[in-house]
Parts: C-alpha cells; sequence; structure tokens
C-alpha cells in the first residue's frame, strides 16, 4: 500500500517482495499513471525517465528539467521510450509542463521506494530529517522529508512528515516495508522512543543505537550516573581534518541488570569527543550517551563508535549533497508531490553516481555532464 504521508492517496503502490532483481525501468512500470486516461499522450514512465535522467546530469529544476529533455537528440529518446509519432517515428519529447504535473502528481511513497537502495544485509541504517526549506509558501510551511540511508551511503526511501507533526509519527511507517533483520538502526534523540524500539526488535527483527539526551531525562540522568570512570571497555580515535584535530573515546557498558526502563536494553555507550580548532587553538568537548540492545559479544566499542558515526554522515553524504550539489533549499518546487518526489530523484541520482564510484558527487555531475544525454542514461541502466 502506498505509503506517502502528506495527504490521502488512494493510489497502491507494489509489494518490495516482487522488485527483487528489477531495473530501473521495470520497476518504474509498477508505479500506478496518476493520470486520467482521456487525453495522455506520453508515457508515464519515459517522462520518469526523462526526469531522472536529467537530475543525474544536473537540472536542479522543472525549467532545467525540460530544457535538457527539449535538446535530447533521438537516439536518448528512443532508449527512454518517448512517444513517437508521424511516418518517420520521430520521438517527440515531453514537455516542462507535462514533467511538472507527472512530478507533482507521482505517488511519492512508491517512487520513493522503488527508487531505493534494498537496505537487506546491510550492516546499519541510519534515519534522518530535513526541511526543503524554499517549498516553504505563505502559510503553507517547508515540506519536512524524512529518509533513511545504509551504513554505505545508499538512500533507502524517504517520506514526507505531515504538517503540524514531527517525525516521530512515520518511524514506523517509513521502515515497514523493507527486510531489516540483523540491521543495526540508528537515529538521533527524537527517535529514542520506547515503541520505537520495540518495533525494531519485535517486529522487524533488526537492533538499535539510539541517542539519548533530554528529551528522555530520566534515562539521561541515569546514563550519566553509570560509573564511566571504572569502565575497562574503551576506544580511542584521534583524526585530523575540516580545519581541526579530534580525539574520542568510547565507553561501553553492560546494562542489563540495571533496570533501565528501556525495551531490550542491553549496553549504553558514552563518547566524549575534545575538538581543537587548528586554526584559534579553541577547544570544545562534547559527550555524547546513547543506548542499544547489541550485547557485548554483538558489538565492541569499535564497533558501537562506527555505527554511531554512521548516524552523523547521513547528514553529510545525503542532506549536505542535496544543499550545494543540487541547491534543494533554494527550489521553488512547492506545488502537489512536487518537493517530495524531486528530492527522491535528488537520492536516485546520489545513488547511482555512487554505485559508478564516483565519491564527490559534484564531480560525478560534471563527469557526466560532458556527455549528458548518454552518460546518465548509462548510469541508470537505461537500454
Amino acid at each position: 500500500m502506498c505509503r506517502q504521508s502528506a495527504t490521502v492517496c488512494l493510489i497502491k503502490s507494489p509489494a518490495l517482495e516482487d522488485t527483487a532483481g528489477l531495473s530501473l525501468v521495470e520497476r518504474l512500470r509498477l508505479l500506478p499513471d496518476p493520470r486520467r486516461r482521456r487525453g495522455v499522450r506520453h508515457p508515464f514512465v519515459a517522462v520518469l525517465l526523462v526526469a531522472a535522467s536529467a537530475v543525474v546530469a544536473g537540472a536542479r529544476s522543472y525549467t532545467a528539467i525540460g530544457q535538457w529533455s527539449a535538446n535530447a537528440p533521438q537516439h536518448a529518446l528512443a532508449r527512454l521510450g518517448a512517444r513517437v509519432v508521424g511516418s518517420l517515428s520521430v520521438h517527440v519529447a515531453p514537455s516542462a509542463a507535462t514533467i511538472r504535473r507527472i512530478v507533482g502528481l507521482v505517488c511519492p511513497g512508491g517512487l520513493a521506494d522503488l527508487t531505493g537502495a534494498d537496505p537487506a544485509g546491510s550492516d546499519s541504517v541510519a534515519l534522518d530529517g530535513k526541511a526543503a526549506r524554499g517549498s516553504r509558501h505563505g502559510q503553507t510551511p517547508a515540506a519536512q522529508l524524512l529518509a533513511a540511508m545504509t551504513g554505505d551511503g545508499r538512500t533507502v526511501t524517504q517520506l514526507r512528515i505531515p504538517d503540524k507533526t514531527n517525525e516521530i509519527t512515520r518511524f514506523a511507517a517509513l521502515l515497514a516495508p523493507f527486510d531489516l533483520t540483523g540491521v543495526t538502526v540508528t537515529a538521533d534523540a527524537l527517535h529514542t522512543q520506547r515503541a520505537h524500539a520495540r518495533f525494531l526488535v519485535d517486529e522487524k527483527k533488526a537492533h538499535y543505537l539510539l541517542v539519548v539526551k533530554a528529551n528522555q531525562p530520566e534515562l539521561h540522568r541515569r546514563l550519566r550516573s553509570l560509573p564511566w570512570k571504572n569502565v575497562t571497555a574503551r576506544r580511542y580515535d584521534r583524526e585530523i581534518g575540516h580545519g581541526r584535530r579530534e580525539t574520542r573515546v568510547t565507553r561501553a557498558l553492560t546494562v542489563t541488570d540495571l533496570g533501565l526502563d528501556f525495551p531490550h536494553a542491553a549496553q549504553a555507550v558514552r563518547i566524549l569527543r575534545h575538538r581543537t580548532d587548528r586554526t584559534t587553538g579553541t577547544v570544545s568537548r562534547q559527550t555524547v550517551y546513547a543506548i542499544t540492545d547489541l550485547s557485548s559479544h554483538q558489538a565492541s566499542p569499535q564497533r558501537l563508535v562506527h555505527l554511531a558515526r554512521s548516524q552523523w554522515t547521513i547528514e553529510n553524504r545525503l542532506h549536505f549533497v542535496r544543499d550545494t550539489t543540487f541547491a534543494e533549499d533554494a527550489s521553488k518546487i512547492r506545488t502537489g508531490h512536487g518537493p517530495e518526489n524531486m528530492s527522491t530523484l535528488r537520492n536516485l541520482a546520489i545513488n547511482a553516481l555512487r554505485a559508478a564510484g564516483h565519491r564527490n558527487i559534484a564531480a560525478g555531475i560534471r563527469h557526466v555532464s560532458y556527455e549528458p544525454f548518454t552518460r546518465p542514461l548509462d548510469l541508470l541502466g537505461i537500454v
């Protein structure tokens, strides 16, 4: 069932179990066409493929996608399955208005699920939310998007958070369709909820590592009062980068018998970070607490700090990239499902570029732009 979350959607999405091994084109064919049958000219999947290819080539708006479409040569339009007219079988590109209409109508939950990565077998999946600031208009707030990303940088899916609520309400809905057996789900303090822990362990057979802050005051107080100075299970990490020198000390303590009021809690984690600005010499110190159902046999302090860092990297490897490379916060796309679907197309582009070996997404887009009507199609597997 479609898990689109901003408004009521009557279109159902296919079960993800039926999509294993399918190409992008075959997956998109499973999405129902949201248009009325009367007056339809351009194939639904072809329009989505045009939009996806243009975004991979660097398009940031409907206008830019329309320009890419209008300049696409016949061989590219043929690969995309564009409309054919006349006795000479000329392929006709969809206009910017057609692209805008279809991207704004297509079911966002289905599009995000069918174009994302399969998290099964991953070591970790991180959740984090982001606001598409440019989508704010008058009294209408900016679209809030909750995304999930694997530890190796592949975006799994995303959902729009309904207005006048927060990320907590979409946590289970975001992860429900996926096989998370043995996967460790990480999230920030907002998602340190007992219901979330039960959902992950009892229903999804997954694990969790959740940050604990003042929104859980009693749990936070009890974690702070644990005998951390006596803990022998610890890990030291040092690194230099981004103009600073950082030292992290990670301590892990088994809490199974300490009566913490949190489902399936097995270990508590404390990460003490010392940062020194190499230019000014300013020293800062931060202490982060977390809780996990992973036992000491399943997760050493070394693995726990790795899981914690995988949560921190979703901001850098997904949200930061969408803001800087695709100028998402400056985008004025506001109507219909446009904000979340354009964000999904950006996620798809990032996944495709990373799968092709591009560690720097901006550099990858520049590489693609040198042959804008062949390389995007190759990356997306459009034959």
